[in-house]
């Protein structure tokens, strides 16, 4: 297992060196690194990996070469690419050479987490925050409630209001503010 980096549970062990590709070692680490962390934050792992590799090769490659170099099938180079792309993550140029696509990565970290935030994160918050105004409404008519529960669910929604602030505010000025949702996590726990 010279030069890879293979963690208990997320996929076999290659039985050489040879079976990576032609990624040298710290690569194999580095993207798989970056992989992990993907994943943990809910994305795919290979999509972490094309990423890395192509911000540490500084220069676009191809799909054709984004296959070999990563071991992965073609039509899961074209899933991720275009998952990657449509997040601006990764970018198509034509390369003037031989009038190929090829795909580069973003390299403003910011820019970056900004695409992905607004795009999926920002989304998901906005949804909660529907989901939680209807909670209310239909609270305020069920006959009976007691009102801590009302407070209650009224501080759930003012804590996805802040953070769908705060991850506006993010998008905006790639800037993450805490401060209200720390402020509300606080005054909730010393009304609890």
């Amino acid at each position: 297992m010279k030069g890879y980096l293979w963690t208990p549970g997320v996929g076999a062990p290659p039985q050489d060196a040879g079976e990576l590709g032609p990624l040298a070692p710290w690569e194999a680490i580095a993207t798989d690194a970056v992989g992990h962390v993907i994943e943990f934050w809910g994305f795919k792992r290979n999509q972490g990996r094309v990423w890395a590799l192509l911000y540490l090769r500084g220069e676009p490659l191809t799909a054709a070469e984004l296959e070999r170099e990563l071991v992965l099938s073609k039509g899961g180079v074209s899933m991720l690419l275009r998952d990657l792309e449509r997040w601006g993550v990764v970018r198509r140029v034509r390369s003037p050479l031989d009038n190929a696509w090829r795909y580069a990565a973003e390299t403003d970290l910011i820019r970056m987490v900004s695409h992905v935030v607004e795009d999926r994160e920002a989304a998901f918050i906005s949804r909660i925050r529907a989901d939680l105004g209807e909670a209310r409404r239909l609270a305020l008519v069920h006959p009976g409630l007691p009102a801590e529960r009302l407070r209650r669910l009224e501080k759930m929604a003012t804590l996805a209001e802040h953070v769908e602030r705060a991850l506006r505010l993010f998008i905006k000025t790639a800037r993450l503010d805490v401060g209200g949702i720390l402020g509300t996590l606080l005054e909730d726990s010393h009304h609890s």
